[in-house]
C-alpha cells in the first residue's frame, strides 16, 4: 500500500473527501416494504409492538364484532429508519395507518385533517426565540393518532401482531398553541407528530412535557437541534438554520456528488416552456428531484424561484426541463451548508421587498410574483409564484405582487399577536 500524502484538490477545499470504504449495512437498517419483510426482524418487531401499546394507551380503537352490511377498512405498517444528525440510526419507527384510500368521501368520511405547522410560523418562532432569549425544546409523540376525534363509525380490520382488545390554539395558524401565566409564556408547534416547544420558563417546559407523557407517549429530544430534516445551530450571535444533510442526501441520490459545482442555478435569459425538449419516458424521475428541492427551498431562497419554475412542468416534464433540474443540483454543490440567520440582536419589526415581472411565462403570458418579508434583520418567509391572472401591464403585475405581499404581512401581524410580540 502506498505511503504517500494525498491531498484534495484546491476548488475542494471547502468539501470533506474522504475514501469511501464498503461496509455491511445491519439488517436493521433496512427499511422493510411489507410486514412480512419486517416479521422476521426483532428489532422491527419490537418497533410495531410499541406502536401497537401506544395506540391502545391513547384508546384509538374499540374491540368489536363487524355489524351486519359494514365493511371494514384494511391498515398495513409503514416502516422508516430514523437517523441523527451524524447520519446514524437513532430508532427504528413502524407507523399504523388505515387504508384511507379505500373509503368513499361524503359516505365514509367528509373532510381529513392533519396538524402540519407552516414553516414561516417555525421560522418566525425562532427569530422571536432567539432575541428573547427563550429555551428551545423538541418532543416527538410514539404515534400520529392524536385527538382527531371521529364523527363517523369506522370499521378497521385488526392489525398484525395485534392480540389484545390546556393551551390556546392560534387563529393564524391551527398548528400552534400557546400558553401565557402570570411568569412565564409558552409556545408549542406540532408538525404531524414532531413538537417544537418555546419558553422563557424551563420549569414551564418540563411541566408540559409531564402534562403530554400522562396523555401520550412521547420521547423527550432535548434541546432543539435537528427539526424535520432542518438542523438547528445556536450561537452568541443567534440562530442558524440549514439543510446540509439534506443536500448532501439529495447530491448523493441523484449521483451528482461529483458534478462540478457552477455559480448560479439557471441561465438569467433562460425561459423554460412546454414544448422545450424532449418528453421524458420516465416522469417520476423528475417529480422525485424537483419534490425534493421544493423541501430545500423552506432554507435556501436563492432557488425558490428556479425551483418554482421547473414546479410547472410535473405533469410533462421534458429533457430540457430535466437538464435545468440538474443544474440546480451543481448550484447546491457550491454550498451545500447555506444557511439563514435568525440574529438575535434583530428588532421585531416586519419589513417586506417585492417585485414582479411582467408576461415572463411564454405559455400563459401569466408574470410572476416575487417577495420576502423579515422580522428585524431576519428573513422569515418568501416566495416566488405566478400570478393567477393575466396582467396587461407592468404596473397591474407590480399591484399584484403588492397585494400579495400584503397579504402576508397581515398574517404575519396576526401570529406574531399570538406569539406576544406588539407590533404598530
Amino acid at each position: 500500500m502506498s505511503t504517500r500524502t494525498r491531498t484534495a484538490p484546491h476548488y475542494l477545499k471547502d468539501f470533506h473527501c474522504q475514501q469511501a470504504v464498503l461496509t455491511p449495512i445491519s439488517q436493521s437498517k433496512i427499511q422493510p416494504t411489507c410486514y412480512n419483510q419486517a416479521v422476521k426482524n426483532p428489532d422491527w418487531c419490537t418497533a410495531m409492538d410499541a406502536e401497537l401499546h401506544a395506540l391502545e394507551q391513547n384508546n384509538t380503537w374499540v374491540l368489536t364484532d363487524l355489524p351486519h352490511g359494514k365493511v371494514p377498512i384494511d391498515c398495513k405498517y409503514v416502516y422508516k429508519v430514523k437517523h441523527n444528525l451524524d447520519g446514524s440510526v437513532e430508532r427504528l419507527k413502524a407507523r399504523l395507518v388505515a387504508k384511507g384510500y379505500t373509503q368513499q368521501e361524503g359516505i365514509d368520511y367528509i373532510d381529513t385533517f392533519s396538524p402540519v405547522a407552516k414553516m414561516v410560523t417555525v421560522r418566525c418562532l425562532l427569530s422571536i426565540a432567539v432575541v428573547r432569549g427563550w429555551h428551545l425544546y423538541q418532543f416527538d409523540v410514539n404515534n400520529a393518532f392524536l385527538h382527531g376525534d371521529l364523527e363517523e363509525e369506522i370499521y378497521m380490520n385488526k392489525p398484525p401482531r395485534y392480540s389484545k382488545g390546556g393551551p390556546n390554539q392560534s387563529k393564524a395558524d391551527y398548528s400552534l398553541f400557546v400558553k401565557t401565566t402570570n411568569d412565564s409564556f409558552t409556545a408549542l408547534l406540532v408538525y404531524v407528530d414532531d413538537i417544537l416547544v418555546a419558553s422563557d420558563s424551563h420549569d414551564s417546559i418540563v411541566a408540559l412535557k409531564v402534562f403530554l407523557n400522562d396523555h401520550f407517549k412521547i420521547k423527550d429530544l432535548g434541546p432543539l437541534r435537528y427539526f424535520l430534516g432542518i438542523e438547528v445551530a445556536r450561537c452568541s450571535q443567534g440562530i442558524h438554520i440549514c439543510q446540509h444533510k439534506y443536500a448532501l442526501d439529495i447530491l448523493a441520490d441523484s449521483s451528482t456528488l461529483g458534478s462540478k459545482p457552477v455559480k448560479v442555478p439557471m441561465d438569467q435569459n433562460l425561459k423554460l416552456s412546454r414544448a422545450a425538449g424532449s418528453t421524458l419516458k420516465d416522469h417520476s424521475i423528475y417529480r422525485w428531484l424537483v419534490g425534493r428541492l421544493l423541501y430545500l427551498t423552506i432554507t435556501r431562497p436563492d432557488i425558490s424561484y428556479v425551483v418554482h419554475t421547473l414546479s410547472q412542468f410535473m405533469a410533462t416534464p421534458t429533457s430540457a426541463h430535466l437538464a435545468a433540474a440538474h443544474k440546480v443540483l451543481k448550484y447546491i454543490k457550491t454550498a451545500p451548508a447555506q444557511d439563514v440567520l435568525f440574529s438575535a440582536a434583530s428588532s421585531l419589526q416586519l419589513s417586506a421587498y417585492c417585485d414582479s415581472d411582467w408576461a415572463s411565462c411564454p405559455d400563459t403570458c401569466r408574470s410572476v410574483t416575487g417577495y420576502c418579508v423579515l422580522l428585524g434583520n431576519s428573513l422569515i418567509s418568501w416566495k416566488s409564484k405566478k400570478q393567477i391572472v393575466v396582467s396587461h401591464s407592468s404596473a397591474e403585475a407590480e399591484y399584484i405582487a403588492m397585494a400579495t405581499t400584503c397579504s402576508e404581512l397581515t398574517w404575519l401581524r396576526f401570529l406574531l399577536i399570538d406569539l406576544q410580540v406588539d407590533h404598530p
